[in-house]
């Protein structure tokens, strides 16, 4: 009988637990479960590149790879002097990638035939004063000549805080607006925000491709355009 009792009690608690949880569940989603809208939105301001990027790579033939690379040492060592001598921090002079390798020359008689070794240094060097990168490519073709080679000048935002602010100003207000628009189409009311969540870090869109050109006399000039900055929310109302 004991045994019995013991069993019928314990059958007892386990059921008065279950029971204590689902009594409970409703409360719990009573809290979370109110009314409410959930929208996404964008915020996008334009913003006029303050920076440059340049991609240049400096590279000559030699008989030898040693005498390439010496070669190709000058000419990386003037570049960089010119990129320095134009007020270009060295902190912002980076060496990409260094190289050396056979250069072959093909006819149909021989076939391939190394005609020497070519060395490479490649830089990636960020202009901060944008207004100054068309000064700054003349000055390295000058010094970098026939051994230089431009790959790429793409202008960039380099300090995006103040944009990013606008931009967050733009899609707390376009959230809002859709919103509110969803509610007077419902025949509701908007109340408190539950919450708001950056989905990603802000973006900043550049142009596909940026515009180089010489002016009447004939210095270089880098069309800065302007590039989006975006960052996208997402924004729940509680529904009054």
């Amino acid at each position: 009988m004991k045994k019995h009792n013991l069993r019928r009690i314990a059958i007892v608690t386990v059921a008065g637990a279950l029971f204590g949880s689902i009594a409970l569940a409703p409360a719990s989603q009573a809290a979370t479960s109110s009314r409410y809208i959930t929208v996404s939105a964008d915020g996008t301001v334009k913003v006029s590149p303050d920076a440059v990027r340049i991609n240049a790579t400096v590279s000559t033939v030699a008989g030898t790879t040693k005498e390439a690379l010496a070669a190709t040492a000058t000419s990386a060592s003037a570049v960089r002097a010119a990129f320095l001598l134009q007020g270009v921090a060295s902190r912002d002079i980076a060496t990409q990638s260094v190289t050396v390798y056979p250069e072959y020359s093909y006819t149909q008689d021989k076939g391939s035939v190394i005609i020497g070794y070519r060395a490479s240094q490649s830089f990636v060097v960020v202009i901060r004063k944008a207004t100054t990168a068309g000064i700054v490519v003349d000055a390295i073709v000058t010094a970098g000549g026939d051994n230089l080679q431009l790959n790429g000048v793409t202008p960039f935002v380099l300090d995006s805080t103040k944009a990013t602010i606008s931009a967050r100003t733009a899609a707390v207000k376009n959230a809002k607006a859709k919103a509110s628009s969803y509610a007077s189409l419902l025949g509701i009311k908007l109340g408190k925000v539950n919450y708001l969540i950056e989905n990603s870090s802000p973006s900043v869109y550049p142009p596909i491709m940026s515009s180089v050109a010489k002016d009447s006399a004939g210095s270089t000039q880098i069309d800065l355009g302007l590039q989006d900055v975006t960052v996208s929310i997402s924004v729940q109302w509680a529904l009054i």
